[in-house]
């Protein structure tokens, strides 16, 4: 286990090497004058000139990128040209329009991200291994049919007409809830219940429809091995087939699926996070694309990916605790 530990963490440190050295290149080698963005349109030649000294685009490519790596590492010193400015480790830069620290900035944003995500994870695992369990077990009968119609129904609708309809029937015409407007758990812990279940809700019922075909599929291969039928030829109790066996062979490929898709539910959630108007990573992420902020884009970017790798070493130590023959393979 320790060997397999190693493993994965070494590719894990590999793969954010090769995505930082990705993003580094993807947006500050496409073309465009990151000092001109920074500076502004109606800065002089001069003025853009001690821009790009001052953020070290003056030197070579390999050094900016070797001092974007120092910065994460062990932070850097950025020049105003009277004085010096620290950004501590981690540090991403500095924003463009704001001329906040990256890394500050995305930390007040994570709670946000984080919040919704784990919510909707509780959601989608409890319905969909729900829902896909029912079906197996209910296999050809009026249940397993009405799920079945569900869960392609709830595939194939886009996930801000389901968060739309809620708010419709929920807020507007039911009033059971007001309409959400997030609120930080440090304030009012039911307040930020409260305006997060919506959220929740759009995102959950939109990931379990997946959890259930996958569930039901690796329900049904389980009860078809050879083991559960002689299970049943001794004699063992139905309950104690599924509970202790047919459920035990669905959980892997879940955990694998959850992982990936808490993962990217860091920045894949732009959609929910604007409709719903929580102040994310995703809605952050968009709204430094619109005004050209580089830096805010490139730490998103990197702290998105690291999400995915983490949760992903994260799925695969929950896989090989669940399935000990993945640790031999």
């Amino acid at each position: 286990m320790t060997l397999f530990l190693l493993r994965r963490t070494g590719g894990a440190l590999l793969v954010l090497l090769t995505l930082s050295v990705l993003v580094y290149g993807l947006f500050y080698l496409a073309p465009g004058d990151p000092a001109r963005l920074a500076c502004g349109e109606r800065c002089s030649p001069q003025q853009i000139a001690q821009v790009r000294e001052t953020l070290g685009l003056d030197r070579s490519v390999v050094t900016q990128y070797l001092h974007f790596l120092q910065g994460i590492v062990t932070g850097r010193d950025y020049s105003t040209g009277t004085s010096v400015r620290h950004c501590s480790a981690p540090c991403l830069g500095l924003s463009y329009q704001s001329d906040q620290e990256v890394t500050r900035l995305i930390l007040e944003r994570l709670p946000a991200t984080a919040s919704l995500a784990l919510g909707a994870l509780v959601i989608w695992l409890v319905a969909g291994v729900g829902i896909g369990l029912l079906s197996a077990l209910r296999r050809g009968g009026i249940t397993e049919r009405a799920l079945t119609v569900l869960t392609l129904a709830a595939t194939g609708m886009p996930v801000f007409i389901l968060g739309l309809l809620l708010l419709m029937a929920v807020c507007a015409y039911l009033r059971w809830l007001p309409f959400p407007s997030y609120v930080p758990f440090t304030v009012s812990p039911e307040q930020w219940a409260w305006n997060l279940l919506l959220p929740w809700v759009t995102l959950g019922l939109f990931e379990s429809a997946k959890y259930a075909r996958l569930t039901r599929g690796s329900t049904l291969e389980t009860l078809a091995e050879d083991h559960i039928r002689t299970f049943r030829a001794y004699g063992v109790g139905e309950r104690a087939i599924v509970t202790r066996h047919a459920l035990r062979g669905a959980v892997p490929p879940v955990i694998a699926l959850s992982a990936l898709d808490v993962g990217t539910m860091f920045g894949g959630a732009v959609l929910t996070e604007s409709l719903f108007g929580i102040p994310g990573l995703g809605k952050t992420l968009i709204d430094g694309v619109k005004v050209i902020d580089l830096p805010v884009v490139v730490g998103v970017v990197l702290v998105i990916g690291t999400a995915v790798v983490l949760a992903n070493l994260l799925a695969d130590l929950l896989y090989a605790a669940a399935d000990r023959r993945v640790v031999l393979s």
